[in-house]
């Protein structure tokens, strides 16, 4: 029994002497939500897998152009950034569908009798910009409901003044992120929305390797997806999420301090209890990627002209490792 414990032992020091050392960026900054990768380092899932992850922020073209170079093995960008890249023939391939769903959402005050989507009709409607995804999520549901700009009264204003002018009630409803939802109604004010996903299938962030690595290290993508998955799993009980989210924002987010209550159950709700989840994961689990959801994206951005040239959904998404 000694021995055997001994052996045990020499095997478990080495996985850790000899971890493979990889790198992911990360699209994006320090923040709360990436609490996956801060966890799975943390609590050492990425170990278990032989691996020694390090990570480093970046804009999503970054990202993608130095997965598909192989300057980084993975990256972790929105999905429509990577449907982009495909249309221009870039090399990157999504191995992990994290973020089952896209954080869009359609907001408004309940005080503003908005009800249905046709409530939207002759209503003030902002968005950031004109080359935001907001703005094709509301083209989409405008025409599902069988409306156009035209009827509505569209206003452009910046990021940071958005949810400001909904609340003070300069516009009706806004197309932004779900996370504003969940802090106005944690600031007490009542709204409504609706939410993008549920009428255009899009994605958050998701894992992306290029082809050499799929090609010749399989393997590798094979253990850093498994880790996620398993972390994720961790994450989804309530009172983990709680103990994480105290060790992520003291660790690795800092200017989140005194914040913890309040992004642990953003974590657990929007996050673990939707953008990680949907019928598939509960079938296939974590991660899982639905080819055909990804190509209904795909056709909808080509009918918006996001993109050009076909793509297909297929040649790039990894339903599985």
């Amino acid at each position: 029994m000694k021995k055997a414990a001994v052996i045990l032992l020499v095997l478990f020091i080495s996985l850790f002497a000899f971890a493979e050392k990889v790198t992911i960026q990360i699209e994006g900054s320090a923040v709360p939500y990436y609490i996956p990768i801060y966890m799975g380092i943390e609590l050492g899932y990425f170990k278990e897998e032989g691996l020694e992850v390090e990570y480093f922020f970046g804009n999503a073209s970054d990202i993608i152009r130095n997965v598909a170079v192989g300057n980084v093995e993975f990256g972790f960008p929105n999905g429509e950034p990577v449907i982009v890249a495909r249309s221009q023939g870039i090399p990157v391939n999504v191995i992990h569908t994290t973020y089952q769903h896209g954080l869009g959402s359609t907001i408004f005050l309940k005080e503003s009798g908005i009800q249905t989507p046709t409530d939207l009709k002759g209503k003030k409607v902002a968005i950031t910009s004109y080359g935001s995804s907001n703005y094709v999520q509301l083209q989409v549901l405008l025409k599902k409901n069988g409306m156009t700009l035209n009827d509505i009264q569209l206003e452009i204003i910046g990021t940071e003044a958005i949810v400001p002018a909904l609340v003070n009630k300069r516009v009706d409803a806004i197309c932004f992120s779900m996370l504003r939802t969940f802090e106005l109604r944690y600031q007490g004010i009542e709204v409504g929305e609706f939410r993008s996903d549920e009428f255009l299938p899009s994605f958050g962030n998701v894992l992306v390797t290029g082809d050499r690595i799929l090609k010749d290290n399989k393997d590798l993508a094979v253990r850093f997806t498994r880790a996620l998955s398993k972390i994720m799993t961790y994450l989804s009980d309530t009172e983990n999420m709680l103990k994480a989210t105290y060790t992520t924002i003291e660790k690795y987010t800092p200017t989140y301090a005194g914040r913890e209550e309040y992004m642990a159950a953003i974590l657990s709700d929007i996050y673990a209890g939707y953008l990680w989840q949907s019928e598939d994961t509960e079938v296939f689990g974590f991660g899982y990627g639905n080819v055909q959801r990804w190509q209904d994206s795909i056709d909808i951005m080509k009918e918006y002209q996001i993109i050009t040239s076909d793509v297909k959904a297929s040649d790039f998404v990894v339903t599985g490792l």
